[in-house]
């Protein structure tokens, strides 16, 4: 290990998490927007954890405020990222190179759809369709689902190495935005369909007003 090999996995996150999480963010406010009782909830959530209620102009406070401690107590937040990615997962469609198995030939591609798999009511139940975060938690406790089942980070050894990152960064972001901000859509007739890409972008981006927040 060297500070080339450093330099370069320093970069492997940059890049390949820019995209990814930015896409995962526009889509996570937009289901915000169509779904005014989760966004409720998860403003509570930040200002219950981060005790946030009168310090809107006060950035190195707010910036104090998001610590480890908070991030770990972002059950709902946690749960209505996870649900989005369920839905819009970053990267729609997985493919993998095998070199050895028993009924696949070596060389051959399997592709895996997890735009699809993340809808596919035998795997997600009747409500598959359905942005519900609910169906994450447990007693108000985040409960991770098997990868094997929510696909979007891979499974097993092919796991994303950045999935902890990428969740904490999404987090961090997310509470910064809403504690200082309140959004709406610049245009709420707007057809909002994504476009087809190696990462799933919303189609044009997301459009939005953002409204100084005078109190959380």
């Amino acid at each position: 290990m060297n500070d080339k090999y450093l330099r370069d996995i320093i970069l492997s996150f940059m890049i390949a998490g820019k995209d990814t999480s930015a896409a995962s963010l526009s889509w996570f406010l937009y289901m915000l927007f169509i779904n005014p009782l989760v966004l409720e909830k998860v403003v509570q959530e930040i200002r219950d954890v981060t005790s946030s209620h009168e310090k809107t102009t006060d950035v190195d406070g707010s910036v104090e405020s998001i610590n480890e401690e908070a991030l770990d107590q972002m059950h709902y937040l946690h749960a209505a990222l996870s649900e989005t990615l369920r839905l819009y997962p970053s990267v729609p469609v997985i493919v993998m190179t095998f070199f050895q198995m028993a009924r696949v030939n070596k060389g051959d591609n399997i592709y895996y759809i997890a735009y699809a798999m993340g809808r596919m009511t035998y795997i997600w139940g009747q409500d598959a369709e359905e942005f519900k975060p609910e169906r994450w938690l447990k007693d108000g406790v985040f409960q991770p689902e098997s990868p094997f089942k929510f696909i979007s980070f891979h499974a097993g050894p092919r796991t994303c190495l950045g999935k902890d990152f990428a969740y904490r960064q999404m987090k961090i972001v997310s509470i910064a935005l809403f504690h200082f901000f309140r959004f709406k859509m610049a245009d709420e007739m707007c057809n909002v369909r994504y476009k087809r890409m190696l990462t799933l972008h919303i189609k044009g981006g997301l459009h939005l007003c953002a409204i100084p927040r005078t109190h959380i």
